[in-house]
């Protein structure tokens, strides 16, 4: 039956299995009955005065025409409890037009928790551009890189990214981005690891070899990676249609810029400036380098050194091991 689904629910016990049909229901019905319990809690106040209202003139009614006593003053005062209904209609439409005139006019819009999540999938749903900067690159890695990749693929068309981390080669400013992490959430976070020096440091080399990587494997792709050598305790990640502020505990709310708002083209501004001000990695030097599906460490040792950005001579072949890892198969940090 077109617009209809059929629902089935199956109750198990033992080694019997009874299926039952519970109804027909119209598709997106659970959507429609979440939306409705939403709006009511959000509007209770008018909610329980329209059903009241409407509630007292129905019995109002019914006594009326049971009882057929002075009808002239008791159809006045139904009159009047269905007028008071109808004020009540008219109050919750203007407290939701108005809310809604609020959030399409506002130049900054709050996020929290999983709105941030879809918030970050839909600005990179429908952009060609993406603009990030942040601390090592960690999510960057684990979720923006792979599914902006994807959809640009799956799209047939080009993307430019620029990325602005903190630089690895510079051992104090690695330190203290260290400790501003692990002051914020002591212990291991989503990855399952706690913030540290030698961590910080392996984590903004991974994201220069991810670039690397990826730019080898996707042809359309324009990428530029910058080192700044200043912390900063925001991550930026700005697409086509807004600027998403996000702080880095992951538990504090987040800040949304939408394009054509004031805020997004000065935000806009800051990026670009930022990132003019980093050392910028000279990627194309590694085009020579053979670079595998799996980069071995051979190979991540000669990348790094074409691109100007030679790996401390304290690194093992362990800790390159894992800088590859990092690169190829991260960890979602807020998981």
């Amino acid at each position: 039956m077109p617009g209809w689904q059929i629902k089935s629910r199956t109750a198990v016990s033992g080694d019997l299995t009874a299926v039952g049909m519970v109804g027909l229901l119209p598709f997106g019905y659970p959507d429609r009955v979440a939306r409705f319990t939403r709006w009511v809690i959000r509007n209770a106040d008018g909610a329980l005065a329209l059903v009241a209202a409407v509630a007292a003139a129905l019995i109002s009614l019914i006594d009326v025409f049971s009882n057929a006593v002075d009808l002239k003053m008791d159809y006045m005062e139904e009159a009047t409890l269905l007028v008071l209904a109808l004020l009540a209609v008219a109050v919750l439409r203007d407290r939701n037009a108005t809310a809604r005139a609020v959030n399409a006019t506002a130049a900054v819009r709050l996020l929290n928790g999983s709105e941030v999540g879809r918030a970050l999938a839909e600005g990179r749903n429908d952009t060609h551009y993406w603009n990030f900067k942040g601390g090592t690159g960690t999510y960057l890695r684990a979720v923006t890189f792979p599914e902006c990749i994807k959809i640009a693929q799956s799209e047939k068309r080009p993307l430019r990214m620029q990325i602005e981390i903190i630089d690895p080669a510079n051992e104090v400013l690695c330190n203290a981005y260290a400790q501003f992490r692990s002051s914020l959430a002591p212990g291991p976070d989503g990855t399952g690891e706690p913030w540290t020096f030698d961590r910080t440091r392996k984590e903004s080399y991974a994201t220069v070899l991810a670039a690397c990587w990826y730019r080898r494997r996707f042809t359309f792709l324009e990428v530029e990676v910058g080192l700044s050598t200043v912390m900063t305790t925001f991550r930026w990640d700005m697409s086509a249609s807004r600027i998403i502020m996000t702080q880095e505990d992951g538990t504090s709310p987040s800040l949304m810029f939408e394009a054509g708002k004031p805020h997004f083209r000065a935000y806009s501004r800051e990026l670009v400036a930022s990132f003019k001000q980093a050392r910028r990695i000279p990627l194309d030097q590694a085009d020579a380098v053979p670079l595998s599906e799996e980069p071995t460490v051979e190979e991540t040792r000669k990348l790094f050194a074409a691109v100007n950005l030679d790996l401390p001579a304290t690194m093992t072949n362990r800790d390159i091991t894992e800088i590859i890892r990092k690169a190829r198969h991260p960890r979602n940090p807020y998981r």
